[in-house]
């Protein structure tokens, strides 16, 4: 198709959904090359460092297609780094699919449509992306959104605790809280989630548990 939207893609895979309020139900993962930020926990840093496929919408479209009954995730990286991610948003929509979107929180999500389940992963201090974070993105959250938080620390805890409270999150959108394996005991985490009973879910990493080692196609 002449002029045809084309997306640079890093991965494309079935597996099950591992980290949102969707884990454990079949999902088919469209992986976007590229990011603007560098979080120290980063476990896709293949998504920027080696080189995308450039691959056209309607291939991406047909792929969908045969997983008619599966959730769709976009990720990456940072998929709204890519223009040609709206179209594809657009029509997946249109074919009647639920879509999710995973995003790092430094872009503003108002051109993202409404339909579509926005999982903002607000960066925490320990990333050493904080200060990235469009806030104005809070504002414009819907029921069914998420916003995760990626903690690798009791400092963490505590700004991500803090941010629920002065953004009234519980209010605005399903709250997660997800441990750094290897920095943060999840059982820790648990413990003070309980103490405080904050208005959130605990999250680990589903499809590192149903395969673990494995570090893509899952």
């Amino acid at each position: 198709m002449k002029d045809e939207p084309s997306l640079q893609v890093s991965e494309v895979f079935y597996s099950i959904q591992g980290e949102s309020s969707y884990a454990g139900y079949p999902c088919l993962f469209f992986r976007f090359s590229g990011c603007n930020l560098r979080c120290s926990y980063c476990d896709a840093k293949y998504t920027y460092e080696e080189p995308a496929t450039p691959t056209p919408l309607s291939t991406l479209l047909t792929e969908a297609a045969q997983y008619p009954s599966a959730l769709i995730e976009i990720t990456g990286g940072e998929p709204l780094l890519q223009e040609a991610v709206y179209p594809l948003m657009d029509e997946l929509l249109a074919a009647g699919r639920t879509v999710l979107l995973e995003t790092n929180g430094s872009i503003n999500i108002e051109r993202v449509p409404k339909e579509v389940v926005k999982i903002i992963d607000l960066k925490c201090p320990d990333s050493g992306m904080t200060e990235k974070m469009d806030l104005a993105n809070l504002d414009l959250l819907t029921p069914h959104d998420e916003v995760k938080f990626v903690v690798s620390s009791r400092a963490d805890y505590d700004w991500a605790r803090a941010m629920m409270t002065q953004h009234r999150l519980a209010e605005k959108a399903k709250l997660i809280l997800s441990p750094v394996i290897g920095s943060l005991q999840p059982a820790l985490l648990a413990q003070w989630l309980m103490a405080d009973a904050l208005p959130a879910r605990l999250q680990l990493q589903l499809h590192t548990l149903l395969w673990p080692g494995m570090k893509r196609g899952v």
